[in-house]
């Protein structure tokens, strides 16, 4: 229970502290790059303590089978993390690019607003797809 506790605690902490560090730190030049920094600092940080509090334990040649049972288990949940995280990190780089695109093409031609919700929507669905196969993987 205390494991579960400190991991929740670890997780808001990298969360919150990257958008204070950027919100202080808007004032200056390279603001961002420093939050961006911080942020996958705290990120790999709690996944690093995440593994060393998730898969502890002594493992035996006795208890091998159990080991390993609990070990794919834990493995499940890095690969479903990884593939929404992933797909959501891929999708926002190809929102930002799609829906730019289709703001200057607006800008110049209304009637295509369409075609451009369209584009903006496919890039938007990588992260349904990642959400969807860590479903699968948890299933």
């Amino acid at each position: 229970m205390a494991t579960k506790i400190l991991l929740v605690v670890i997780l808001l902490c990298s969360m919150i502290i990257p958008v204070g560090g950027f919100l202080l730190s808007k004032r200056k030049e390279g603001g961002f790059k420093a939050a961006l920094l911080c942020n996958i600092f705290f990120f790999f940080g709690t996944v690093l303590v995440a593994d060393i509090l998730l898969f502890r334990g002594d493992v035996h040649a006795a208890e091998a089978a159990a080991g390993a049972a609990a070990n794919v288990e834990g493995w499940r949940y890095i690969a479903a993390a990884l593939s929404t995280g992933l797909s959501c990190i891929g999708a926002g780089i190809a929102v930002a690019s799609a829906a730019s695109a289709a703001l200057g093409a607006l800008s110049e031609d209304s009637s295509i607003m369409g075609k451009a919700l369209i584009f903006v929507a496919l890039a938007e669905s990588i992260a349904l797809y990642g959400l969807l196969i860590s479903f699968s993987i948890l299933g």
